[in-house]
């Protein structure tokens, strides 16, 4: 009785969950590859920081799975840009207190479904803000500037791999 319940959950996500064909998996391995190896490269030359760990998460969706909704440039960019200004605000407010973590976190997801811009990566780049203590710079450089350049890179990249759906299904 449990391992037919076992059997029978392990079929519901089979078939929920994506499958993805090689292609498809050696092709979001490069793109992640390619986005965060340019943004460290531009912080690198540039010396302007553009690398900011929640923009791994953001590769995994622009490169995993570039049709989901959360992945759309509206969601990257301005959800991570939301995200930003809500640390900032909240630690000028607030200060860095664990409450104000949690709080940069609730706002920034309730705004994200409000504006239509939900970005699970957003989380982690409000959390990391009021870990940061961030000032207003936080939001241009590196959250506004690294996420408009992966999604660019994600543009122009899913153009050059043969056969790929082109990327984004809409820019708005």
């Amino acid at each position: 009785m449990v391992w037919d319940r076992i059997q029978s959950e392990r079929q519901r996500g089979r078939e929920y969950q994506p499958r993805f064909q090689q292609r498809q998996v050696i092709g979001a391995w490069l793109g992640a590859l390619l986005a965060i190896t340019a943004l460290g490269l531009i912080s690198l030359w540039s010396h302007y920081p553009l690398v900011v760990a929640p923009f791994g998460a953001s590769t995994v969706l622009l490169f995993g799975h570039p049709s989901s909704p959360l992945a759309q440039p509206r969601n990257v960019v301005l959800g991570n840009t939301v995200a930003a200004i809500v640390s900032v605000a909240c630690v000028m407010a607030f200060g860095d207190a664990p409450w104000v973590m949690g709080l940069a976190v609730a706002v920034t997801i309730a705004l994200g479904q409000v504006l239509r811009c939900l970005h699970p990566p957003a989380g982690a780049v409000a959390l990391l803000g009021v870990l940061l203590k961030a000032q207003p710079g936080f939001i241009w450089m590196p959250v506004l500037s690294g996420s408009l350049v992966m999604m660019l890179i994600a543009v122009a990249y899913s153009r050059l791999q043969p056969g790929a759906e082109h990327y984004p299904h809409h820019w708005l």
